[in-house]
């Protein structure tokens, strides 16, 4: 007969493997319906090549809404963990406020909603359940995901980097279905940019609130053109 022992699964590998699942693909936020204004980039010519999509999607994570959400899901991640539902609050508030547009404003909230309750309703974990009482409403994504993690007790950094990446993967598969980009030039670009989003992971911890901001103006006034374009196969 042979004997099978049970070994105890260290958490950092449970929570690489929880990480993989909430930012998947097959996970249930509709974020494939989003470009986060990148079909309207396409349409006005700002994104024509692998070079030219590297450029904007490097802008996008560092200078605008990508630095913005991974500040924004630290905080929540520490307001999970304190168990401040308060603060979660205000914290929500705050995230879906800074949407430039209807559409951005649509994008987060939509994907936050259907995040938390697809993660409570799957990953059920008692104080997670009592923070998203809280937030009753429209819910902003990095918001959803810091809440999440911080109350299964995650380690923040790795949380942040993954969500960028996530972030990224998103855009350029977008890119691939609106672009002129084919498979092997957004995977070299997602590539090259993936440092970034470890550099960027890194140094959210040490931001505040009062760090939040973007200079990616040309985006914000993208989305709005985007609400009236003729045809389109995003809702962003």
């Amino acid at each position: 007969m042979i004997m099978v022992t049970r070994t105890a699964i260290p958490t950092r590998m449970i929570d690489a493997l929880r990480l993989m699942a909430w930012l998947s693909p097959g996970y249930p936020v509709g974020a494939y319906a989003y470009s986060h204004g990148l079909e309207g980039a396409v349409e006005a010519g700002d994104i024509v090549d692998e070079a030219s999509l590297a450029a904007w999607l490097a802008d996008v994570l560092e200078l605008g809404s990508g630095r913005n959400d991974l500040i924004l899901a630290a905080h929540a991640h520490g307001a999970a963990l304190a168990g401040d539902a308060a603060a979660l609050a205000d914290l929500n508030d705050l995230a879906l406020a800074l949407a430039p547009s209807r559409e951005l404003h649509l994008e987060t909230s939509q994907q936050g909603r259907s995040f938390l309750e697809a993660t409570v309703a799957a990953w059920p974990n008692p104080a997670l359940a009592r923070l998203a009482e809280a937030l009753p409403g429209p819910v902003a994504y990095p918001v959803a995901v810091g809440l999440a993690a911080g109350a299964h007790g995650m380690a923040l950094t790795p949380v942040l980097a993954a969500f960028g990446l996530a972030f990224l993967q998103n855009l350029v598969s977008a890119a691939l279905r609106c672009a002129p980009i084919g498979q092997s030039a957004g995977t070299r670009v997602l590539a090259a940019l993936t440092p970034r989003v470890v550099t960027l992971a890194a140094g959210t911890p040490e931001l505040t609130l009062d760090d939040l901001g973007s200079a990616t103006l040309a985006l914000d006034l993208g989305s709005f053109r985007h609400e009236t374009q003729y045809s389109r196969i995003f809702r962003s």
